[in-house]
């Protein structure tokens, strides 16, 4: 895998440790050799990551659609922001643009972007392994619905079981290249 996207929050969130988790995701995705693509703004979680990213001498490919480049404080000091007309295209252009996704913590952008990359997963619409960054717990509610999900059967265990999580960058990043 050489191109990572990363959901994640336009807010810093309350805890200094989802800083510090995009933080450490940059300088780790970097010092491996992996490109990171995420949503392109400045702010929040989004900018800690690019930042962290760039001053580890990683690229760094940033995607926002032209209404949001002013809302969202679109980072000019990427190594390429692409500018795309729309939400969709967005999306889209990061999917295709990356060969593995991670969500960090964030809101309900963060969230629509991780089910919508993992159901075009479970259609086959591509291959691509995906994970949580389970920051502080952050996403323990979510995988004890998920678990749920499975145990009423909405869910297949093989559609659950695409959705990798981990506690550290290190090891989310060692399994999605397992998963590969």
């Amino acid at each position: 895998m050489s191109r990572i996207c990363v959901y994640l929050g336009s807010r810093t969130g309350e805890s200094p440790a989802f800083r510090h988790a995009a933080h450490d995701l940059g300088h780790t995705l970097a010092a491996r050799g992996h490109t990171l693509v995420y949503g392109g703004a400045r702010v929040g979680l989004m900018g800690e990551l690019a930042n962290a990213a760039l001053e580890a001498g990683g690229e760094v490919i940033g995607v926002m659609p032209d209404q949001l480049v002013e809302r969202e404080q679109a980072h000019f000091g990427l190594t390429e922001l692409i500018r795309v007309p729309n939400m969709h295209e967005r999306k889209a252009t990061m999917a295709d643009n990356a060969d593995g996704f991670i969500a960090l913590p964030g809101g309900i952008g963060t969230f629509e972007e991780l089910f919508e990359i993992w159901t075009w997963g479970y259609l086959g619409l591509h291959d691509k392994p995906l994970g949580l960054l389970n920051v502080e717990g952050f996403y323990a509610p979510l995988l004890t619905f998920l678990t749920s999900t499975v145990q009423h059967g909405f869910m297949s265990q093989a559609t659950r079981n695409m959705l990798l999580d981990a506690e550290t960058s290190g090891a989310l990043l060692d399994a999605l290249t397992a998963a590969r």
